[in-house]
């Protein structure tokens, strides 16, 4: 039985690791998991046309029947082949686990169907019949000194820009372990830097400002209930040129964690067991530190609140990238997120 794949040797080495009929691209690293998806996109279909032969699900509406008509249908793209994703696929998987099983032991092998989950565990039959003939990708954050490593070499092949060590270790002191905000970080640095190496005096003077410490303050507030404080809070970031969709993407790993631990207690009530709302949170991502202030965050925004979470991200998400782009529309995205947050209900 093959162990999953490090996300990261996958992205490296994607060669070295081919596509199987049923992928699974898993974990509570939410860049790394978009990178594997890509990646994985490329491998499948190629460039160009190939595009319109991939089509995506959200796990908590999509139904079998729609997800294998998908992959039985002949791609005019693509090479022929067609990829379908389940993302955010636990609910899909959990309703038709014995399905995929069955699926999973005479897949199409014109078509590669991926499943996206954060957690995925290994102990269910599924998982392993995936590991006997599909691929599987783990997407976590990596430790330190491969963290390091990594920054250096995706400032490298992705931003075109020479990272000193002292600057990574810097990086890792100032921003959160967020490789999606590293990544826009490296941006800010790279046309910063021009042709000149990235120096640690360059990451304490651009990364560590106000406006990380906005962003962060903001969620704060806004988790806290106190919406006022929230909303201004964005109009400095708005006002500074914070760009919305990045302000977006700053938040959004924090309250899809929040909305993944409201989902493990759920899953242990169904099935008559009780997890502590600290282990829940732990295992949905939260270091051990900032445990204790989401706890309370997470009981300011109530159960109701954080299963629409998902929901909620993915509409501001599509929104900011397509009819809400404008600068007014944009704020308007995320001051509703901001009030759907820091509104108590009304049966408080």
């Amino acid at each position: 039985m093959a162990k999953p794949v490090d996300s990261l040797d996958f992205l490296a080495h994607p060669d070295k690791h081919p596509i199987a009929p049923v992928c699974v691209v898993f974990g509570d690293e939410s860049f790394l998991r978009r990178q594997a998806l890509v990646q994985l996109k490329h491998a499948v279909l190629g460039g160009g046309d190939g595009e319109f032969s991939c089509s995506v699900f959200g796990g908590d509406q999509a139904t079998l029947r729609d997800v294998l008509d998908e992959l039985a249908t002949t791609a005019l793209f693509g090479g022929g082949r067609r990829m379908v994703v389940v993302d955010e696929a636990e609910p899909f998987i959990t309703r038709y686990r014995a399905e995929l099983e069955t699926y999973v032991a005479r897949p199409r092998n014109n078509s590669v169907l991926v499943l996206a989950p954060t957690s995925w565990p290994s102990n269910t039959r599924l998982f392993k019949a995936i590991a006997e003939a599909g691929l599987q990708i783990e997407c976590k954050t990596p430790p330190p000194a491969r963290l390091l490593k990594w920054l250096g070499d995706w400032a490298r092949r992705k931003h075109h820009a020479t990272l000193h060590s002292a600057a990574a270790e810097a990086l890792v002191e100032i921003v959160e372990p967020e490789l999606g905000l590293f990544d826009q970080e490296l941006a800010k640095l790279a046309a910063l830097a021009g042709d000149l190496p990235i120096t640690a005096d360059m990451v304490r003077e651009a990364v560590a400002g106000w406006r990380a410490k906005t962003t962060w303050d903001m969620l704060d507030s806004a988790t806290g209930g106190d919406a006022a404080a929230a909303m201004t809070q964005l109009d400095h970031l708005l006002l500074a040129g914070e760009a919305p969709i990045a302000i977006l993407g700053q938040i959004a790993s924090t309250l899809r964690r929040f909305a993944a631990a409201t989902r493990i207690i759920e899953t242990a009530e169904a099935q008559h067991r009780r997890v502590p709302l600290r282990d829940a949170l732990e295992a949905a991502g939260f270091k051990p530190f900032a445990v204790s202030k989401a706890e309370g965050q997470l009981r300011q925004l109530g159960r109701a609140r954080a299963n629409k979470l998902y929901a909620w991200l993915l509409d501001a998400d599509l929104a900011l990238k397509g009819a809400s782009s404008s600068p007014t529309r944009a704020r308007f995205v995320l001051e509703q997120i901001i009030a759907r947050m820091a509104k108590q209900p009304a049966t408080a």
